[in-house]
């Protein structure tokens, strides 16, 4: 994999990505920037929650789960000094279908955190990572 990172002006860059996408990152006006563009920060958490929903979904599509939206709200906590680190992220799921099973939600979230969600588990090394869950039938 590879990206590359090309600044433009002030405290904005565009992020491109080997497989040819790109995105504006950006910052604050109290740090130069003009907030068209997501934070380097919340790309992370844009990160780990999309390669853990990746994972749920798989699981839960294999196993013929009749899921009709998954979201997951991913929270961090930062430390009060620099580098502001992450301490903590909670990956919550609210997983919605028909006939779902609450053990099938369970299984698939639990494999995602502890076998394979790349991010997630790299980034547990140094940030306490929890997961949640909700199913709601429709």
């Amino acid at each position: 994999m590879q990206a590359t990172i090309k600044w433009v002006d002030g405290m904005m860059f565009v992020g491109e990505t080997g497989s040819g996408h790109a995105v504006v990152i950006d910052g604050p006006p109290d740090h130069g920037g003009r907030n068209v563009g997501m934070r380097p920060m919340e790309m992370i958490l844009l990160g780990v929650g999309s390669c853990s929903s990746f994972d749920v979904m798989q699981i839960l599509q294999k196993g013929r789960n009749n899921v009709t939206a998954c979201v997951v709200e991913v929270t961090a906590e930062r430390v009060d000094a620099i580098p502001s680190v992450f301490s903590k992220i909670h990956l919550h799921f609210i997983v919605s279908g028909h006939d779902l099973k609450t053990s099938a939600v369970e299984r698939a979230v639990k494999l995602s955190a502890e076998k394979y969600c790349s991010a997630s588990i790299m980034l547990s090394k140094a940030v306490e990572i929890t997961h949640g869950f909700e199913v709601i039938e429709v």
